[in-house]
């Protein structure tokens, strides 16, 4: 077994190197043409900025960011990427433009850093970071058609995560409830307003769609990432299912027909084994 995993092993690192030696050759070849891509100086200043504010004395907010806690924000930018080449002219630009763009932000958003304001912690670096957005559409605005708060939230991002950047903006700009039991109480009236609508009509959709809004100020008020938090939920459903759809195999079944009392039945026994599991790992 051993000397077949090391073969294997040996194998892949062979693989490896012939797609290195492959990929050199192919790089050769593409600079050899005419007007091929060389040195990008921008793209190096805009590593070098990114290195800095990841150091010791660099931004609060910028080196607790992980892999994991950045992919909403990845996914916020890339949303707002799309909305932003939709709406813009037909332009000509290159990768320097962008990434001179992007260093040129990054160091007027980090004058704690860059600068002489002072942030102690992320929260204080959120609060530089709106305010400097701020100035920022003032200074673009034109006189007849200032930009609003809300304008620069994506339409294109998902229902959800629009829900939780425009009522995080308009509570700071003071908008908001007096405490997170008359948020629970917008809840329930905005319930009983969707209660009141003729099931399956257009007003019943919207007026449900005012649930789920006031659901996400509640979690804002907690301190919930409501994104983060359904997304964990899909993946519990996934997983339970998974488990009885293994159960369900396990017994010469299929889940199809089973019927509701069979199918709540596997659906206990899933929670209990993700349970047990769970205090195992507790334990260890």
């Amino acid at each position: 077994m051993e000397k077949r995993s090391a073969g294997v092993g040996a194998g892949a690192a062979a693989d490896v190197a012939g797609e290195c030696d492959a990929a050199e050759l192919a790089d050769e070849l593409s600079r050899a043409r005419a007007d091929a891509p060389g040195t990008h100086p921008e793209f190096d200043r805009l590593v070098r900025t990114v290195w800095r504010l990841r150091q010791p004395d660099g931004c609060p907010w910028d080196r607790a960011q992980t892999h994991e806690s950045l992919r909403r924000d990845m996914v916020e930018e890339a949303y707002e990427a799309a909305d932003a080449a939709l709406a813009a002219d037909d332009g000509d630009f290159t990768i320097d433009d962008v990434c001179r763009q992007i260093n040129a932000k990054l160091v007027r958003r980090h004058p704690h850093v860059f600068g002489d304001a002072v942030a102690a912690d992320a929260g204080a670096v959120g609060a530089i970071w709106d305010d400097v957005k701020r100035r920022e559409r003032e200074g673009r605005s034109d006189a007849d058609a200032p930009e609003g708060l809300l304008d620069s939230v994506p339409r294109s991002l998902p229902a959800l995560l629009q829900c939780q950047k425009m009522s995080t903006r308009a509570a700071r700009a003071g908008f908001e409830w007096a405490s997170v039991d008359d948020v629970w109480d917008q809840v329930a009236s905005e319930r009983r307003e969707f209660e009141c609508e003729e099931r399956g009509s257009e007003e019943a959709a919207e007026e449900f769609g005012d649930v789920l809004f006031s659901l996400v100020n509640v979690a804002r008020w907690e301190g919930i990432d409501a994104e983060a938090a359904l997304d964990a939920s899909n993946r519990k459903f996934r997983r339970r299912w998974s488990a009885m759809e293994r159960m369900a195999r396990e017994e010469g079944l299929e889940l199809d027909g089973l019927g509701v009392g069979r199918l709540n039945e596997l659906w206990r026994r899933a929670k209990a084994e993700e349970r047990a599991g769970d205090g195992a790992g507790r334990a260890e």
